[in-house]
């Protein structure tokens, strides 16, 4: 445990933003692993219409610091495109 004052503050706001980060983490992987459950069940117009949310919990991480801007924008492509295409999906599980 730390002594110093400065070492205490140190250590509230670094426990202050690791629930801040897991939180803002923990959304974009949960909104991400929801679409492709929908894909999965084929339910892609319901995944479709969660994709701004998805935009938004990556865009929110990113701007926070948790997640780097380019990992963001890989992320959105990836899920943008694993949507876009349910058909070559369904042919690459048989």
């Amino acid at each position: 445990m730390p002594i110093i004052k400065s070492a205490k503050k140190a250590l509230r706001q670094s426990q202050k933003r690791k629930i801040r980060n897991t939180a803002y983490k923990q959304k974009a992987k949960s909104l991400l692993k929801e679409a492709k459950a929908l894909v999965g069940q084929e339910k892609v117009a319901e995944a479709k219409k969660s994709l701004s949310a998805i935009y938004k919990a990556l865009d929110k991480a990113a701007k926070a610091g948790v997640i780097k801007k380019n990992t963001a924008s890989r992320k959105k492509s990836r899920i943008t495109k694993f949507l876009s295409k349910p058909v070559a999906l369904k042919a690459k599980k048989k």
